[in-house]
């Protein structure tokens, strides 16, 4: 039997963070992953540099049952506080677009910072390893492990840090809310989340013929919308706008989308009517939106004819419709391309101070596996920073 202080679940962004606060004060720490690699979703994230924080973050950037209950970690551990980590360790970075933080060189970078920060504060990282058991103990918790790292051990407190059922080729799994519902927390609907949106065959049949076109839009579902691209594909609906609002969509409801939301779209019509009315609506569409594009609405909504045979009434009518097209997903790409889970462990149950059950003591749930999650753009990464320091520091004062 061994003894460890604290065991943490997952050797991810949030598990580490996790394990370098819990070991700062001298409490031994073990920290275990079925994968055979630490951060494997810090690996593959932002193309591979890891857009590893925001610099806009704040807790209204979170979608929760709570909305309030991320202030207290993302207000004690800040973007701030993350960056002067990566700055100490002469990680050279640099802001790409909407406050969001990457790597000049590559997101290995963020895992060896990790890694070293891990062994400075003496923490035990075991790779290749499963819990095959977990079990309330005196004082603690009875833990079995198997694979590589197979042993009994008994701990104080234990650390779910195994995140979603996002990318599941990855390995992940919803081991974390089996593991709360173990413990009687409660664990809120879960579905793909910052994932790209499906549509029926008849719609599919007319977007592949412009699959790779892509626009600055506005997208919108009720109250809720987000200027950034949208790109075109073979399955429907992708870019940074359509992975922001796919958070908020739901099934049977439509969303909104306002190509170049901050232009003046009749003006520019009517612009190009007075300079040549022989000029198609087509081709006068094409100057102002990718050519492909405006070749597609003009078809799609049957406007024929040259500009100069259309009322100001007419131009106007389309300019309605090309800032406020109204299309109907019927579905997600799912957990198999999705960037995070909705939702997850009910923070009802959870001490936002210290992200430990409320009604168990000694265990902590923190990142993805809550239900809190981030837009697009290093939200969901600064949570995992700030939610394993929260519980770490917590666990190391006690």
């Amino acid at each position: 039997m061994e003894t460890f202080d604290t065991v943490v679940l997952g050797a991810g962004a949030a598990g580490m963070m996790c394990a370098i606060h819990a070991a700062s004060r001298g409490g031994r720490v073990l920290i275990v992953d079925h994968a055979k690699s630490p951060g494997e979703k810090i690996r593959i994230s932002g193309g591979g540099r890891c857009n590893f924080t925001n610099i806009g973050t704040s807790a209204r950037n979170f979608l929760s049952g709570n909305p309030h209950f991320a202030k207290s970690a993302l207000g004690r551990y800040t973007q701030r506080d993350f960056i002067a980590l990566v700055e100490k360790h002469r990680i050279a970075y640099h802001e790409k677009t909407l406050g969001q933080l990457f790597c000049d060189n590559s997101a290995k970078d963020i895992i060896a910072m990790l890694l070293d920060e891990m062994r400075s504060a003496g923490c035990e990282l075991r790779l290749a390893t499963t819990l095959e058991g977990l079990e309330r103990a005196e004082d603690g918790f009875a833990v079995t492990l198997g694979g590589d790292g197979a042993a009994k051990i008994r701990c104080r407190y234990f650390v779910v840090a195994c995140g979603g059922k996002s990318i599941p080729k990855m390995g992940a799994t919803g081991l974390g809310y089996q593991i709360a519902g173990q413990f009687d927390l409660a664990v809120t609907e879960t579905r793909a989340a910052l994932v790209p949106l499906t549509f029926g065959e008849d719609v599919l049949a007319s977007f592949r013929e412009i699959a790779g076109v892509a626009a600055d839009v506005r997208v919108s579902h009720g109250k809720t919308s987000f200027d950034e691209a949208l790109l075109f594909t073979h399955r429907g609906l992708s870019g940074p706008a359509i992975l922001q609002i796919s958070s908020y969509w739901r099934e049977k409801e439509p969303i909104k989308i306002a190509f170049l939301p901050k232009d003046d779209i009749f003006g520019a019509l009517c612009a190009s009517k007075r300079e040549n009315g022989r000029r198609s609506i087509s081709n006068a569409l094409g100057e102002i939106l990718p050519k492909r594009l405006a070749t597609y609405l003009a078809e799609a909504h049957g406007w024929a004819g040259t500009m100069g045979e259309c009322s100001d009434k007419k131009l106007a009518a389309i300019a309605s419709i090309v800032q406020g097209w109204e299309v109907f997903p019927i579905g997600s790409e799912g957990y198999r391309t999705a960037e995070v889970t909705l939702g997850g462990v009910d923070t009802a149950g959870l001490n936002s101070r210290t992200m430990e059950a409320k009604t168990v003591d000694g265990l902590y749930f923190i990142g993805e596996v809550v239900d809190v999650t981030g837009w697009l753009g290093g939200y969901n990464f600064q949570w995992a920073w700030s939610s394993g320091w929260a519980a770490g520091t917590a666990i190391a004062e006690r």
